[in-house]
């Protein structure tokens, strides 16, 4: 998708086609929070799922019960491998005729490409939707002006129905992604209040605790990013990796938990290495430069780690102490005593 217009605002930073900030991301994430701008997201596909069997076929295929998704209502879904272990995801909206997928643009193409091989002879027939829709996202109050084929209405952090929240005392999230016509799209820009760029929205994302696929590697399951809280039906069918699912769940723990950090001075580098004393324990999976907070991050860390351990962050700037708060307990399961977690004190930034 081609956007050259973006180009020509007032600081623009558009890298791939993505508008990553225009000079201040900072200063983007206070007006995206508060509802006086809007985010032009590059880094969303739009996959369309049109046919009278899709809602059942992709019930049938995913982690989510969606047979019975009322038009306008906002769900997610994951595609899990045999062993459970997280292959796709997408945020997941239907307008009565269609039923639209919003993906990672990086996670799009592969999993438009495993949709399509499992259609068989049902009545679907998924597609590439990105050159039709642009995705632009904010708070809902931002967002309801915005004319738009469908919207998203992001679900986290509730608990959804068939969903199990293993952390808690999760930070608030009020975001929505409307898919715009790119026909539409400049005119969507040219009347905002303001613009920000993918920077700032992933920024908000962080400081929530909202798992996207860039944070997943080959060993993620659902458990361990508290995903089960808006992406896992744990009572509908069978399908694929569900065993695992259930069995994490109901007899075990997920042996990596997420864990948000907060950071002294520097942002660490998805990938970067957390230590505690000289033991590698888990790696940097998002981080960010928040509006409040500073510097934060997102990590998955071995479940043994205590929750009270001294942490530090290899950063190319050297280690980097940092301070752990509990997303998903050492405990996680269906039979865990999950106690609440007090917030950590926000920093000016």
């Amino acid at each position: 998708m081609n956007h050259d217009f973006l180009t020509t605002l007032p600081g623009a930073v558009v890298e791939d086609d993505v508008l990553q900030h225009l000079g201040n991301p900072v200063a983007e994430q206070r007006s995206l929070a508060a509802g006086t701008a809007l985010a032009v997201l590059g880094d969303r596909a739009v996959i369309a799922v049109p046919g009278e069997d899709r809602l059942s076929w992709l019930d049938s295929v995913s982690s989510q019960a969606l047979t019975n998704l009322a038009p306008g209502e906002s769900t997610e879904l994951l595609i899990l491998d045999p062993q459970g272990h997280v292959e796709h995801a997408a945020g997941v909206v239907d307008d009565g005729e269609t039923t639209w997928l919003i993906a990672d643009a990086a996670d799009a193409e592969g999993l438009l490409a495993w949709l399509r091989r499992m259609r068989f002879r049902l009545r679907v027939d998924p597609r590439d939707a990105s050159d039709e829709f642009a995705i632009v996202a904010g708070t809902r109050a931002a967002i309801a002006g915005v004319p738009a084929a469908a919207v998203w209405h992001d679900p986290w952090p509730g608990v959804t129905a068939g969903g199990w929240a293993y952390g808690s005392g999760a930070p608030e999230r009020d975001w929505a992604e409307a898919l715009v016509p790119v026909a539409s799209l400049e005119s969507v820009v040219s009347a905002a209040q303001g613009i920000a760029g993918a920077v700032a929205a992933d920024a908000l994302r962080v400081a929530a605790w909202r798992p996207r696929m860039a944070d997943v590697d080959e060993r993620t399951l659902p458990h361990e990013m508290d995903w089960l809280r808006t992406a896992v039906h744990l009572n509908k069918g069978c399908y694929r990796g569900q065993e695992t699912v259930a069995k994490v769940h109901n007899l075990g723990h997920p042996p990596r938990r997420l864990v948000a950090l907060q950071l002294d001075g520097v942002v660490p580098a998805r990938g970067d290495a957390v230590r505690r004393d000289d033991a590698e324990v888990g790696t940097v999976v998002a981080s960010a430069l928040h509006f409040e907070e500073g510097p934060i991050a997102l990590a998955l860390l071995r479940r043994s780690v205590p929750v009270d351990a001294a942490l530090a962050v290899a950063t190319a700037d050297g280690d980097v102490a940092a301070a752990q708060e509990v997303i998903v307990p050492p405990d996680a399961g269906a039979t865990a005593d999950v106690p609440r977690m007090p917030r950590l004190g926000r920093r000016a930034s």
